[in-house]
This record gives C-alpha cells, structure tokens and sequence, in this order.
C-alpha cells in the first residue's frame, strides 16, 4: 500500500517572495492533509525565484528529512527536459524538425518509416510507442546496440495520422538523433549535461552520473497496480482497462526495458538511474526543473534557443489527420515537439502558449511565456492521476489564480 506518514511543520523548509503566501498555504496543506511523503515546489518568474518550497521526507521509511537540494525520479516530466536538449540542438542547425528522421539517420527509413518527419515522431505519431524486441537495460546501456533496435521497429499505425503516447520510446528516438547530429556524437544527456544544465548550473540529469551522492536522491514511495482498482473515479476508464492488458499498447509502451518495471521499485535501483531513459528517468530538483522552463519562458541567453524555436515552442500544433484522441492512452491530448500543449481536461499555464510534460505519480514542470513563468513540483509518493494530481494541481491554482489572477487551473 502507498506509505503514508504525519510529516511535522519543522521539515517544511524554503521560503516565497511577498505576494505569493497562497502557493505556501497550499504546499503546507498538502502536508498537514497526510498526501505527501517528501515534496517539493519552485517558481522561477521573470527569471527570479519566487517560489522555493521542500518539505518531508526524502526516505519515508528511514524518515530521513527532504532537503533543498534533493533530487527525485520524475518520470514522464523528464520528456520536456529532452524536448528542450532536441530545441537547442535544432536552434543550433543540427537539424530542423520538418526534416525526415531518415535523412540524419538512413537506417531509421526501414520497415516504411522513410518519410516520418522529426516532428512527427516528436508528437507521438511515428507509431513506434512499443519496441519488439523489447530492450533489456545492457541494452539501453550501449547506444550501439539499442539504436539498431530501435531502427528496425514498423510503425504501428500510419504516421502522422494519430498520436498514441512514446511513453518511453520517445526519449531513445530523440537521443540517437542527437548522437547522429551532434559533432561530439553525445547521447542526449551528455548533450544536456554539457550544454544546459552546466551553464544554468542544474541539478539535473538524464542518467544519474557516479559523482553525485545517491544520499541526495529521494526513495520513491510506489503503489501497486492492483490499487488502482480503488481510485478507479480518477482514472480515465480507458486508460484503467488497458492498464490490465500486459499485452495491449499501454502495457508494451510501459514495460521498457524489458527488465524492470514501474510497479516494482524498479527505478529506486542504482543501475536504472545511472542509464539513459529521456522519457522515464530524469532526476533533478523542483528548483532546477523550474529554473530551466524559466529560461525558455523568457528566452534568457543562457539558454540559446532561437527566435523561430521559441515561436514554434509556444504554437499550437495541427491536430493529426484522425483527431487527437491518444491510441495508446484512450484520451484526447494535444502533443507539440516532445511537450504537452494545455487543452481539453489537461489545461495548465496562462494561455495556449504554456508548454511542459507531467510526470507518472504526479510531478509536473513547464514554462508559461505569457507570464514569464517556470514552474515545477516534485514528489516521491506516486499519485493515480494521469494528470493534473489534486497535490500538484492546488499549488498550480494557487500560483495562477490567487497569485497571477490568471484562467483556471484543469
């Protein structure tokens, strides 16, 4: 069962500019209402912190206290932090996302997939949401031998006539593509390591490098699957069905590597957190995930995306030729270039300009142009939404409607 602990007032650390108490109420609620293990919550605004909260317990087991520079897994959160590494390899002409994934990576083009175009497959619509065979982690490990794996795939459905969610296809396709591109050859998180997070200097990673200590990485706390049949009222019934089936899309996109699984601990293990997953493994802080959306938030230099980048960062996408209902995840959702855009029930940000991914178990981080905003919330007890966390949700309420007086909170 998920753990729950009474977390005292004395672990709630970090502090909010004047003016934004309420995002304070709300994290302290949180707490004293038993939702949270360990947590955190930072808003960067117009390049400025305004907003560094933390607060419980990094390992509720041992109650070892959450601490400002704790980093936790934040899962699917870490498909914008990729989504930014592919905007700045594009900014820097390495390729552009109207090109053919062929063209920078002629094996891509077999089993019919020549034409899928980078923003394509960005969007979730190239069909490779499940790999056969699946990937173990000795694989995952070896860029040479996963890439040939992931060129081999058949699409499984026409591209770019629907989007059904790369649950965590996505991030590999990414970094091969960046490997194929970049003149020093870097995976995707060496890239980012060496050209984002160094210069804004983030605590942040797409696998988990040896120097930094394992005590400043929280314990996630995770529920099993079978206890989803008692928060069946927050799941989409559609996504509660093909949870069940280990056989259907949602099952095959999940269970990657074929080796671990997110119901099991897994990705409390040294050996998952130190490999790439650039849409599953991301461990960072809430402040170096807010810090970073806010640098695309205010296109501050230190994070060169291009003009045209940022324009095509903040547009809303045209819907795939079949609608926008997901194949794999049964809801409609709106994709743009590796990032969620806020529509239908999953509204988030000032405007359509908003741009961020949320994270399986409740996390959620991403930028908002209009108000100069970054946000970011972390947790290591896992949630059942598939979004929009009620956790998460009242602290993005309390930002945007008490705070900014902007639309709504979905």
């Amino acid at each position: 069962m998920v753990l729950r602990v009474k977390v005292p007032q004395d672990l709630i650390g970090g502090d909010v500019d004047e003016g934004y108490g309420r995002v304070a109420d709300a994290f302290r609620a949180n707490f004293t209402a038993g939702r949270e293990v360990g947590a955190a919550v930072a808003v960067y605004r117009d390049g400025v912190k305004v907003v560094d909260l933390w607060g419980g317990y990094r390992d509720g087991l041992a109650r070892t206290p959450w601490e400002q520079g704790t980093m936790v897994n934040v899962f699917s959160s870490t498909k914008g932090v990729a989504a930014l590494a592919v905007a700045l390899a594009v900014s820097r002409g390495l390729f552009g996302y109207d090109d053919t994934v062929a063209t920078h990576w002629p094996e891509f083009a077999q089993a019919g997939k020549g034409d899928v175009t980078i923003r394509q497959l960005l969007g979730h619509q190239a069909g490779l949401s499940a790999l056969k065979p699946a990937p173990t982690l000795a694989d995952v490990a070896d860029p040479d031998r996963l890439a040939p794996m992931l060129a081999a795939q058949k699409p499984l459905w026409a591209p770019g006539t629907r989007h059904g969610y790369h649950a965590v296809t996505l991030g590999w396709y990414e970094s091969e593509l960046i490997r194929r591109t970049d003149p020093a050859g870097r995976t995707l998180g060496r890239f980012f390591a060496q050209e984002i997070a160094a210069p804004l200097g983030l605590d942040l990673h797409i696998g988990l490098p040896k120097s930094v200590s394992r005590d400043q990485v929280a314990l996630l706390h995770q529920w099993k699957r079978a206890e989803a049949l008692l928060h069946l009222t927050v799941m989409p019934p559609a996504l509660v069905a093909a949870s069940f089936n280990p056989f259907g899309l949602l099952g095959r996109a999940s269970s990657l590597p074929s080796d671990i699984s997110p119901w099991d601990g897994d990705y409390n293990r040294d050996d998952v957190r130190a490999v790439e997953i650039p849409s599953a493994n991301g461990i960072g802080s809430a402040s170096a995930i807010a810090r970073l959306y806010g640098a695309a938030a205010t296109a501050d230099p230190v994070l060169p995306l291009s003009p045209d980048v940022h324009r095509e960062l903040a547009a809303t996408p045209a819907a795939p030729s079949c609608g926008e209902r997901d194949k794999v995840l049964g809801v409609e959702l709106v994709f743009s270039l590796g990032l969620s855009k806020p529509a239908f029930t999953a509204g988030f940000g000032s405007s359509d300009k908003a741009y961020g991914t949320p994270g399986f178990g409740g996390s959620f981080g991403f930028a908002d142009p209009d108000t100069g905003v970054g946000y970011s919330y972390v947790m290591n007890r896992l949630g059942f939404h598939l979004h929009s966390d009620p956790r998460e949700l009242a602290l993005r309420q309390a930002l945007f409607r008490d705070v900014l007086a902007a639309r709504p909170q979905a």
